[in-house]
This record gives structure tokens, sequence and C-alpha cells, in this order.
């Protein structure tokens, strides 16, 4: 949002603050998620609407890696059943930076969000980008808060999302920020486009 020319940066880091205050407000505790291994993604959400309580896919991050989101009780149920579909593993993601992030149970941060962005003025998209939502560019200003309400509780389509890119053009991907997962998620996507990795400041000089 920021790169499209949207919305300036301090109304930006202010909707990103309080977006992570409501959605560790809204469950606290009782949620959880796991990455499953080694199984296609529309059998893991096929088998996760079979399941009693709340449990969805939170993240569609490559080939081979999806995560799924919910109620503790009900994600657990999932893997036991995906691993009987032929899952090689699924592993629980660490309770310290996990919550059932991107899940239905998150609707209301989503809507105090929403709140929040009413009182925020947009301004013309400079730079067309894609929405994790729905792996599709946004064009059109009027979208964008409708979207990012979305988001808050909606699966992100990653793998589909870079795939758009690479069928437009795109070659090249630089992933801002500590460690290298959405470098490993590149591998598994298309091997053929270039990754590079900022990670400090001093990597931006290796770069140029």
């Amino acid at each position: 949002l920021a790169a499209a020319d949207v919305m300036d940066v301090k109304d930006l880091f202010y909707c990103v603050r309080k977006r992570g205050i409501y959605m560790q407000e809204a469950v606290p505790s009782g949620g959880a998620m796991t990455a499953v291994l080694g199984l296609d993604s529309e059998t893991i959400a096929t088998a996760c609407e079979q399941i009693e309580g709340t449990v969805s896919v939170a993240n569609y991050n490559c080939p081979g890696q999806t995560v799924i989101t919910g109620e503790a009780a009900a994600v657990n149920a999932a893997a036991d059943k995906l691993k009987e579909l032929g899952a090689k593993r699924c592993v629980p993601l660490p309770l310290n930076v996990s919550g059932p992030f991107h899940s239905p149970m998150l609707k209301g941060a989503g809507e105090k969000l929403g709140q929040v962005l009413a009182g925020i003025s947009l301004k013309e998209i400079r730079v067309p980008y894609l929405s994790n939502v729905t792996a599709d560019y946004v064009t059109d200003t009027a979208q964008i808060k409708d979207l990012l309400v979305r988001q808050v509780s909606s699966s992100v389509r990653w793998q589909e999302s870079v795939e758009r890119m690479i069928a437009d053009g795109v070659d090249t991907f630089v992933e801002i920020g500590p460690g290298k997962s959405l470098s490993g998620f590149m591998r598994k996507i298309n091997r053929d486009v270039t990754v590079i990795n900022v990670e400090k400041a001093e990597d931006l000089e290796e770069i140029k």
C-alpha cells in the first residue's frame, strides 16, 4: 500500500498497529495453526470442511505446504484426518508466534479494523498491487478497505499470487525481512525466477 502510494505512511503504520491489537484481542488463546506437508491443498481444504468445529486453510504457501488454522481441537482433528489421507507430516506452529490467524475466528478483528479504516483517507492507486485475498490486481481505490478487512480472516493465497505475477512477466522477487521462508516457498513454486533476500541494510549494497 505504501508502494502503491494510496496511504500516508503515518496512517499505514497506525493501521498495522491497530490490526495487530485487534487480532490479539480477538482470540488470545484457544486457537492453533498447523503446517501440512506433502498433500495437495484441494484435499486439505475439503477435509477441513468435514471436521466439526472451526478449521480452514490459512495459507496456500507453495506446492506441498499448506497451513490450516482455527480452534485447537478442530485443527488437531483435521491434522489426524490429513495424515490418514496421505500427508507426510503435520507440524503445529509455535504458540509464541501463532494464533488462529486468517481464520473466521478473527472476523471481528477485521470488522474493528474496518472502523479504523473508515477514518483514513486513501489516494488513487499509483502502482497496481496484488491482494492475497483474491490473488488478483487491485486497480480501484474503492476496493482497498474491504479487502483489508477481509484479509484478516481470509486465506492467504500466496502461491496463486506469485504464479499470477510470474505469468505476467515478473522474473525477480525480493524478500525483505528476517529469514528466508518466502524464498524457500519460491523455489517450490518456480525455480526459474531470481530471488533476492534483504535482511539488513548492508544487504542492499550487495544487490545494487
